[in-house]
């Protein structure tokens, strides 16, 4: 009896994502911006208690888990570890991946530091998206 070639194969090593290069390529300014934020945050410790303040205000909101709270704080008070810092906050997760979506980093970057860290590894510039899907 020949299985269906649409059932999953237990056999299989690798597991099907259901994530799309676009949200590979989010994930990824996502996680440039975060490289940028955790260095300027690392470099100006005072910059916690902004982000402190700002995972307040998303608890308050009812935006952000007990869970993802303590997380975050977790992480903040590493901040004197820069290795342990970025380690945590870079890690390359789903969890992480998820946190990083709804950042409390909100407004550590200028403009300028933003358009500087993620075009700081570009191989180029696309002047339009549709370019993406020829």
């Amino acid at each position: 009896m020949h299985s269906h070639p649409l059932k999953r194969n237990k056999k299989r090593q690798y597991r099907l994502s259901k994530r799309s290069i676009k949200d590979e390529y989010i994930d990824k300014q996502i996680w440039l911006l975060h490289r940028a934020m955790t260095n300027k945050i690392i470099k100006q410790p005072q910059l916690t208690q902004q982000v402190i303040a700002k995972l307040a205000d998303f608890r308050e909101q009812g935006r952000i888990g007990y869970s993802d709270y303590l997380h975050w704080l977790c992480l903040l008070e590493n901040v004197n570890d820069s290795q342990a810092f970025n380690d945590g906050v870079l890690e390359n997760s789903n969890k992480m991946k998820r946190l990083r979506r709804q950042t409390p980093f909100v407004g550590i970057l200028t403009e300028q530091e933003r358009q500087a860290a993620l075009t700081a590894e570009a191989i180029g510039i696309i002047d339009h998206p549709d370019i993406l899907f020829l």
